[in-house]
């Protein structure tokens, strides 16, 4: 009996569960994720990338164009950045909140933490495999890379 009771449990919290992630806001303009964010002080993409040459960290709000999402449940959210370098990679602290695929090409500001840092090989291609690369460009990912990113504690959908 005990063990019908917990296996009860545990179906209510994997419903739940998933009950909960089917409920996700459409990005709309005042839509935030996460902790509530507002739009007052967020400096530009660019400016956290010139901030790097004179720190390692960065703690504050960053606005940017979102321009790829995790395909499989939304855990994370790429920002576009200048010429071809690589979009910034913002995942979300402790991955409390998820966001909807519609929030593409939507301007965001995220507040959490930024730095410098290397992504290993292993990361980088689950990261890809989530945003559905396909088997062949998932296979030339050969070598760890440095790259900015961004642990949010929330998402204000600015437009």
């Amino acid at each position: 009996m005990k063990k019908l009771i917990a296996l009860c449990s545990l179906c209510g919290i994997l419903l739940s569960v998933a009950h909960a992630q089917q409920k996700i806001t459409p990005a709309k303009a005042g839509v935030t994720y996460g902790k509530t964010v507002n739009k007052e002080n967020a400096i530009s993409v660019k400016t956290l990338e010139n901030s790097f040459k004179k720190d390692s960290t960065f703690s504050g709000k960053i606005e940017g164009e979102v321009v790829d999402v995790c395909k499989k449940k939304g855990c994370f959210i790429t920002l576009k950045r200048e010429g071809d370098q690589e979009p910034i990679m913002v995942r979300f602290t402790d991955y409390a909140y998820f966001v909807p695929a519609d929030i593409i090409g939507k301007t965001v500001v995220v507040e959490g933490k930024a730095k410098v840092k290397e992504t290993s090989v292993e990361w980088q291609k689950h990261y890809a495999e989530d945003k559905g690369k396909s088997a062949a460009e998932i296979a030339k990912i050969t070598k760890p890379k440095k790259d900015i990113s961004v642990v949010a504690d929330g998402i204000l959908v600015v437009n």
